[in-house]
């Protein structure tokens, strides 16, 4: 299998040589999303990084957070759970790494899932998927910063 994004990022005759010039680019994906991005301003300040659009870091929390939970919605779905809704609020830890460079140590998901029908998962079983979703998660299988769940349950 074989993913592919496109990246774009134009100077449009800003100063280049003196750092000063716009971090802001467009993620393009196989299926037309177009997503704005740009570096982030806790690493390149205003007015060179747009806020307003996603940076790499945030994009790497999310891709494991989704990453995830599609193996989460899959599992349960197997098991005859029927999930009535999942969010999640993933935070990424960017700090020096053993090496001393800097690194996304440590990605936490604290999801929230709501189970409908008769079929309600038990704590361990919920667990249990967890579990599972983590060793099944490729992006999960591509890091190397620790990743942890922070599950309550919720019917």
């Amino acid at each position: 299998m074989q993913f592919e994004a496109k990246l774009e990022w134009q100077r449009k005759g800003q100063p280049f040589l003196d750092q000063k010039y716009s971090r802001a680019h467009e993620w393009i994906f196989d299926g037309g999303a177009r997503v704005q991005a740009s570096s982030s301003p806790l690493s390149v300040p205003l007015p060179m990084s747009n806020a307003e659009n996603v940076d790499p870091e945030e994009a790497l929390v999310a891709a494991a957070s989704s990453c995830h939970m599609l193996f989460f919605l899959s599992i349960a779905a197997k098991r005859g759970h029927t999930v009535e809704s999942y969010s999640d609020h993933a935070v990424g830890l960017l700090e020096k790494d053993a090496s001393g460079r800097m690194s996304m140590t440590s990605i936490t998901l604290r999801p929230n899932i709501v189970f409908a029908g008769t079929a309600w998962p038990g704590e361990e079983e919920i667990a249990a998927i967890h579990h599972e979703s983590h060793e099944k998660c490729y992006i999960a299988n591509s890091l190397k910063a620790e990743i942890t769940v922070e599950a309550p349950v919720q019917y």
